[in-house]
Order: C-alpha cells, then structure tokens, then sequence
C-alpha cells in the first residue's frame, strides 16, 4: 500500500472505555467537543482527527465514543472505512457493546484491526491478563481471530509506540481505494460559514472530487457545484476515496440538504423505496428475524424504518442467511454491493447484516423469484388457513389496548394480519388489531394537538396502559410514519396532521 494511499480507520467499544481519550493520545486531537463553526474557514475535527504513522502514513481517525454514535458513524463509513481499533479497558473487559459493536464490524465487512486493551494503569498484571483471555475468546469466535492486542495508557502513554506500530502494519497491507468512478460522498454533517456558505461533511466512499465539480444531492437530484475542498482542515484542489473531506457547496441552501443524503456524480445514484438484498442474522440474535418485521435499516448515513419481506419462508433464525426485501419508508440512494446493517425497533438492538443485491428491483420481483422457484404440480404456496388468523385476531381482540405477546408459532399468521391491514405489529413480541392502533393513533393526535406533542406518560394515562404496551405503541407510530421522536416526546409528522 502506499503511504500516502487514503484511509480511514475507525473506533468500536464500549461506552467509556477510553475511545476519545486513546484518540486524543494517539493525535492531539480532542474529538469529544462541540462542534465549532470557525470563521478562518472549514473545519471537520468533530470526531475526526488525522493520525500520522511511523512509516509517514497518514491516517483519519472517525471516534465513535457513544453506543448510538456508534452504529451511525460506522455505517456512515460502511466501505470507507478501512480498519478498526476495537477499544477495551482493562479494567473492564469485554461487555455487551464490545460484543455487538464487533458484530457490526463484521456485518460491516471491514477487512482487518486491532485491539486497544486500554487504562492498563488501574489495573495489576492478573486482571490485565484476564481481560486480554477473554479479548481473544471474543476474536476466536468470528473473522479476527489473531488480530493484535496492545496493551496501552492513555494517561502515562505507555503502549502508544506499540500501537501505532501495529497499526502501520495494519495499512500497508489495506487494500487501495479506487480512484475513478462517479463520486459518492454520504453527508453525516451539514452546516453554513459565514462568507462561505453551505458546507457539507462525510467520508468518501468513491471516485475523486475536486474543486469546480458538479453533484447532485440524492435521493432528490438538487444539483451543487463545488466551490471548495478541504481534507482534516486543509484546504486542497481535489481528495480521492477513502478521505474525511468537507465540501462547501454553490447552489444548494442549507435547508435543501441533510444528514442522510449522497454528494454523488449526477445520474449515476438511483433512489428507490425497496432494497433486495441477501441477509444474514447474527448468530447471537435472541430470536428470528420475521416476515413483516419492523426495523430500522442503515445505508450510509440514512436511517429509515423498513419492513423485511421474506417470500419463502416465515422467519430466518440466528445464523441463517436469505434473499430478503427490504420496503422502506423514505427513499435511499444505493448500488448492488452496498452493506446494510438491520436493528430492531423495540428492543433497540442490532440483529442482522446485509448486501445489496439490486437497488431499485420492482415491487413483485421476489414474489416472482418465489413463484419460479415452487415445484410445478404445486405453483401457488397456500396462505395461513383463515381459521389460524381468526383465532390470533381473537386473542389481541380480547384485550385489544394491552394484547398478549405472541406466541413462536404465530410469525406467519401475524404476518398475513398486517399485510391484509388488520394488525399492526409493534417490536418482536407484540402486535395489535388495527381498530386497537387507531384509537391509541386518535388518542395521541388529540394530545398532541392541545400541546404540540405527546409524551409516554400522556398517552399511557389517556388509555389506562402500562408503560410498557404505550411504549409500544408509540415506537410502533413512529415506524408508521405518524409521530417522530424528539427527546422524550413525540410530535406528529405532517401525515398525521391533515
């Protein structure tokens, strides 16, 4: 690899354990601040920071120092980034985030890292010991497996020389980016300069932009010409894939753009409310991934609620793989070949990964691939019996504002019941008749429209609840297009509103 070859390597672990202060060590670059809108021109060192190697590599670092963060900031740099650093403090040792953060690592596909066994100094050689035992039972169990561990301080700085070696020889073994090809750049960050305009923020996943160039903001087409390039704030002519680059941009307002979209080379990004796609679920997932599921699919930047569609059969369980069709909610911008990564909704947790197969396929091609594929003497694959469906309906008729959960047995019947428009399925393990959903819907836009918003608490009080079933019902009207969540609140989204 050559030295001066773009990368980007990013962060994973658990919250506090020392990702921010190991970046800040490494490059004396504090990325847990506010952002910061400089008057001397472009800045990109919220949670980015150049890191310089021994052998003259120059590395961007993307810190990640939240759970939440986490999976966005990665996702934002699906095929832009090319290395992990998984931090674990020694003091600590591997814990649940550890776990589902290496996971999407995985999912990620992202080739190769290392491992920071951080806060070496508050710990005795025993308990540094046991924690690097179980950093390597962890890595044994998936692709890692050998992958270096380090033992460092941020605050003495012992380990650092170490580390930094470990991770030169980690990027000149990193495969090298494409330069040519059209430009996608999916903005995590967009903000206004004074004297500079709209600026835009991401890593660059393809091709090379450069100063004069022209790019339409996807999905949506509005088109921008680049005014000027700035790469760890330093103002250059042009930056090729795999860089941290801030673009500000002539002909696009900041109200015109946002988190989420693409800066891509106009007419080569297609936009697309379903995405096929051949998924696996982790094999550490508590349950099956369901037809008619409710997730929260990541592309990119972009985050859209989806609903999986599985033709074939009724449920994929950890560990297994399938063709899939994701129909999602908001339109993305992708290409065949793209990583997704799927979280469920209710509890809010990362569940399988997925590639792009086709990007824009119509509505009935899976249902077309299903029928093609049936044995002849049997071309039509019967339904649940209506008997089947009447009986689940009856269960969440009974007590239709607080249903019971469902059942293992009941992914396929409560699948037929949302697609024919008598249920609404709210998380993995409830789901409620669709007169029930309408009265808790008309309860919370009465609210809202006294207040301006509707809290749990309100709507949990209006229909005599518990807590637990107006969670549901409020994540399952945020899925559904009716309210969006801000803090603690939900407001209603125009479509609940007329």
């Amino acid at each position: 690899m050559p030295a001066d070859q773009p990368l980007t390597l990013g962060t994973a672990g658990h919250i506090d354990h020392g990702k921010t202060a190991l970046v800040a060590a490494l490059t004396g670059v504090d990325t847990d601040r506010l952002p910061q809108e400089k008057a001397r021109g472009i800045s990109i060192e919220l949670g980015y920071a150049p890191l310089e190697l021994p052998s003259g590599r120059r590395l961007s670092v993307v810190d990640v120092p939240g759970h939440e963060r986490f999976v966005r900031t990665m996702v934002a740099g699906a095929t832009g980034i090319d290395l992990f650093l998984l931090v674990v403090a020694a003091d600590d040792g591997v814990m649940p985030q550890t776990r589902e953060h290496l996971a999407i690592v995985e999912l990620l596909d992202v080739p190769a890292g290392a491992v920071a066994l951080t806060k070496r100094d508050l710990v005795d050689d025993e308990l540094a010991e046991l924690a690097r035992l179980g950093i390597e039972e962890l890595l044994d169990e998936g692709p890692y497996g050998g992958s270096q561990v380090v033992e460092v301080s941020s605050r003495t700085g012992a380990g650092l020389a170490d580390l930094r070696v470990a991770l030169d020889g980690l990027a000149g073994r990193a495969e090298q980016h494409a330069a040519e090809g059209p430009v996608r750049l999916p903005i995590d960050r967009v903000f206004t300069l004074r004297g500079i305009g709209t600026v835009v923020t991401g890593t660059l996943w393809a091709g090379t932009v450069a100063v004069g160039d022209r790019l339409a903001i996807e999905p949506g087409g509005r088109e921008a010409r680049v005014r000027s390039v700035q790469v760890h704030d330093r103002a250059v002519e042009s930056a090729g894939a795999g860089q941290r680059v801030a673009l500000a941009l002539v002909g696009v307002e900041r109200t015109q753009v946002r988190r989420g979209q693409t800066a891509a080379t106009p007419g080569t990004l297609p936009r697309s409310y379903r995405l096929d796609c051949r998924l696996r679920v982790l094999g550490s997932a508590a349950k099956p991934l369901r037809h008619g599921e409710v997730v929260t699919v990541h592309h990119g930047t972009a985050e859209t609620p989806a609903t999986v569609v599985l033709r074939d059969r009724p449920e994929l369980r950890p560990g297994e793989s399938g063709e899939v069709q994701l129909r999602l909610r908001r339109p993305v911008s992708a290409v065949a070949g793209d990583r997704v990564i799927l979280r469920l909704t209710s509890p809010q947790v990362t569940v399988a990964g997925a590639t792009v197969t086709d990007p824009a396929p119509p509505r009935n091609r899976m249902a077309a691939r299903a029928a093609k594929a049936e044995p002849k003497p049997a071309p039509e694959r019967p339904g649940v019996p209506e008997a089947a469906l009447a009986e689940l309906e009856a269960r969440l008729t009974a007590t239709p504002l607080q249903p019971p959960s469902l059942e293992a047995g009941d992914a396929a019947a409560v699948a037929a019941l949302v697609e024919q428009g008598r249920a609404v399925r709210a998380g993995r393990d409830l789901a409620f008749t669709a007169a029930a959903f309408a009265t808790a819907r008309d309860a919370a836009v009465e609210i809202a429209g006294g207040g301006g918003s509707v809290t749990l608490a309100q709507l949990r009080d209006r229909l005599g609840i518990s807590r637990k079933y107006a969670q549901a019902l409020l994540e399952a009207m945020d899925a559904n297009g009716i309210t969006r969540r801000v803090g603690d609140e939900r407001v209603l989204r125009r479509r609940a509103r007329e």
